[in-house]
């Protein structure tokens, strides 16, 4: 009588079933995570063209050059103030006072001629004066980048509110508005080196209110210093003619 046999017990290769799974899985990981990954460039070329169209991103360079995705950078579109592009001198002008934080400063708007800078005369001088606080040469120097690289004329206007002044400097507020004027003019040409012959330094006193100097609320924003860039006016001694 022969001994019986121990079969050999069942699934000693189960484990290679598992192992084969595993693998799979992570193969299949991995090329997804490589799928979601990927940049479509083309997608990417297409919407930097989008904004090209509108004069926001164009060839140039300058003070707002910012870093896009693989080292390409966003070039001020300077062009838009050579070609008297009123909607894109104002864009352009926005995109910089936001990426410099300072829109809580400087107010920006249309203007017939132009794009106009609106800079409050608490921000730039103390009340009856024309000498320029510390934080307001810090403002224009902020500034003086900007308005360097745009070749277009640049009218420095001063306002005062209806309040009358008689001082031995300032008989009105005629003076007092073309000194503030010229204080700031002088203090972009001279400190911070800009082109002299591109700048116009006007003074209307309390003659243009912005609004009814019915309040000291309306008042205060009547005193205000504006820097206009005036569309499709290049001077001859910053063209070179």
């Amino acid at each position: 009588m022969h001994p019986l046999k121990k079969k050999p017990a069942a699934g000693g290769n189960e484990w290679l079933i598992t192992y084969s799974d595993l693998v799979t899985l992570l193969l299949v990981f991995f090329v997804l995570l490589y799928a979601f990954s990927k940049v479509d460039l083309e997608k990417f070329q297409g919407f930097v063209e989008s904004f090209q169209g509108q004069g926001v991103l164009m060839e140039g360079s300058g003070v707002l050059e910012e870093s896009l995705v693989g080292g390409q950078e966003e070039k001020a579109p300077m062009e838009a103030f050579s070609q008297g592009n009123v909607e894109g001198m104002y864009q352009v002008t926005i995109q910089f006072l936001r990426k410099e934080g300072l829109l809580d400063l400087v107010e920006v708007s249309y203007q017939e001629v132009g794009v106009a800078l609106n800079i409050k005369e608490a921000i730039l001088f103390d009340s009856g004066n024309a000498v320029l606080k510390p934080g307001a040469r810090e403002l224009l120097n902020r500034l003086a980048g900007f308005l360097d690289e745009i070749p277009n004329e640049i009218v420095v206007e001063g306002h005062t509110d209806n309040r009358p002044i008689s001082t031995l400097r300032y008989p009105s507020n005629w003076e007092l508005s073309v000194d503030r004027a010229v204080k700031v003019v002088r203090y972009l040409t001279e400190e911070e080196g800009l082109e002299p012959g591109k700048f116009v330094a006007l003074g209307y006193g309390e003659h243009r209110p912005e609004v009814p100097n019915t309040t000291a609320e309306n008042r205060a924003k009547n005193r205000r210093v504006m820097i206009i860039i005036k569309a499709n006016e290049v001077p001859s001694e910053v063209s070179g003619e």
